[in-house]
C-alpha cells in the first residue's frame, strides 16, 4: 500500500484531531488530490531535520493515517485544513517524488478491538476530562468521549505534553491496557520531575 507522507513535528493517534496549514506546492496537490480520492495521507514523526523545505533526513518508521475532515481558506490566506488520525502503520520503505513529496510504502497495523474502561481507568479518564476544558484542546472539536481503553489511551498519548519519542513508543504499543500502563508510567515521571525541580 502507497501512502503520501507529511512529516511533522508531531505524532497523531487514531481518533485525534490535528489542524494543519498547508503552504507548500506539494502538500497543496497532495491535500488535492486526497480529497478528490477520498483518501488520506500519512502523518510521520520527524526525528531530524526540518518541517519545511527539504525532505527531513529521518522520519518515525510508524505513523499514522490522517483524514481530511474538513478545510477553509485562513485570513493569511494559507489553506487550513482539520484531519482526524485513522489507522496506524508501519512505514516499509520511501522514495522522493519530483515534486520532493515523500511517498510510503506501508503496511497497516493490527488494531486490538475496543476493550472495556477498568475500575483503574478512572483516574485517566477524569484526567482527559479536565484535558478536554483546556481551551487549546476545546478549540480542537475532538470528541473526547471514550469508547474504551483504545479511544481513552490514543487522546491521552495525543494530548499530554510528553516527548516526541515517548508518544512513539505509545503508538506502537498494540495493546490498549499496555499504553495506557505506558502513559501511568510518563506521567509518574513528569509528578516526579516536578516535584523534585
Amino acid at each position: 500500500m502507497t501512502l503520501p507522507l507529511f512529516p511533522l513535528n508531531t505524532v497523531l493517534f487514531p481518533g485525534c484531531v490535528l489542524d494543519l496549514q498547508i503552504f507548500e506546492a506539494r502538500y497543496l496537490d497532495m491535500i488535492a488530490r486526497c480529497m478528490k480520492q477520498g483518501t488520506g495521507f500519512g502523518v510521520v514523526c520527524i526525528l531530524e531535520g526540518e518541517e519545511v523545505g527539504d525532505a527531513p533526513q529521518g522520519i518515525a518508521r510508524v505513523g499514522c493515517e490522517a483524514l481530511v475532515r474538513d478545510f477553509q481558506r485562513q485570513d493569511n490566506g494559507l489553506l487550513g485544513i482539520r484531519v482526524e488520525g485513522g489507522r496506524r502503520f508501519e512505514v516499509l520503505d520511501t522514495e522522493l517524488q519530483r515534486d520532493q513529496l515523500m511517498v510510503a510504502e506501508v503496511e497497516w497495523l493490527d488494531e486490538v478491538p475496543e476493550q472495556p474502561l477498568a475500575e483503574e481507568d478512572q483516574d485517566l479518564l477524569a484526567l482527559l476530562k479536565a484535558l478536554a476544558e483546556h481551551p487549546m484542546v476545546a478549540a480542537l472539536n475532538m470528541s473526547t468521549e471514550v469508547a474504551g481503553q483504545q479511544s481513552l489511551a490514543n487522546q491521552l498519548a495525543y494530548l499530554l505534553p510528553f516527548a516526541e519519542e515517548d508518544k512513539l513508543e505509545l503508538l506502537l504499543v498494540n495493546d490498549p491496557q499496555q499504553r495506557l500502563d505506558g502513559i501511568q508510567v510518563l506521567l509518574d515521571e513528569m509528578q516526579g520531575e516536578m516535584l523534585n525541580s
